[in-house]
């Protein structure tokens, strides 16, 4: 498989361990796989962003503005910023739910409405789905299973990547907002 694929959120979303099971994943499948990531102000909600390029001999890590395949969003601002990197035909997979920014919260800026149009966008609030499968830290994987209807990698390759990846007292949490995340993302390509 062939794919370029940004990781943003805020610090603390589980940005990185996404990351690392993808890397996990690309390389258990066969596929070379290249990660960048730029923590930012991470440990203060701040902005993070990781490049994953994942195909045969990848050369750089990082992902030209314009040629991402995909775009994973744990919060729909990141989301917004994001957007640039997605190629014409690229697909967006957003959360919905919104963590506000200091400036939006002491008054001094409003969060921006604008909404994502004009390519394929599956978005949806991973958070309550998160949180009905046991916990809100689960939104990464909710979101990871969004991302398998859209590849070609067998689901169950996701789930030993994810197992192997996470710690054993949350891999119950995390295997059920897996396939929560792969039940949401069916609906939503309809």
């Amino acid at each position: 498989m062939k794919k370029d694929i940004i990781i943003v959120g805020v610090g603390g979303q589980g940005i990185l361990l996404t990351s690392k099971i993808l890397g996990y994943l690309s390389l258990r499948m066969g596929d070379d796989v290249k990660v960048s990531e730029v923590h930012g102000m991470s440990q203060r909600g701040g902005s993070v962003i990781t490049h994953v390029r994942i195909g045969q001999d990848v050369a750089s890590p990082l992902i030209t503005p314009g040629e991402a395949d995909l775009v994973i969003a744990f919060e729909w601002l990141e989301a917004l910023r994001a957007e640039f990197y997605l190629k014409k035909e690229g697909a967006m997979i957003a959360n919905t739910r919104r963590m506000l920014p200091m400036p939006v919260i002491m008054g001094k800026a409003a969060y921006p409405e604008q909404e994502i149009t004009g390519r394929p966008l599956f978005a949806l609030d991973a958070q309550r789905i998160a949180e009905e499968c046991g916990s809100v830290r689960a939104v990464n994987i909710v979101l990871l299973g969004v991302m398998s209807t859209l590849t070609e990698w067998p689901r169950d390759a996701y789930e030993a990547a994810i197992a192997a990846n996470v710690k054993p007292a949350t891999l119950d949490v995390n295997l059920a907002a897996f396939k929560a995340g792969c039940q949401a993302g069916d609906s939503l390509r309809g």
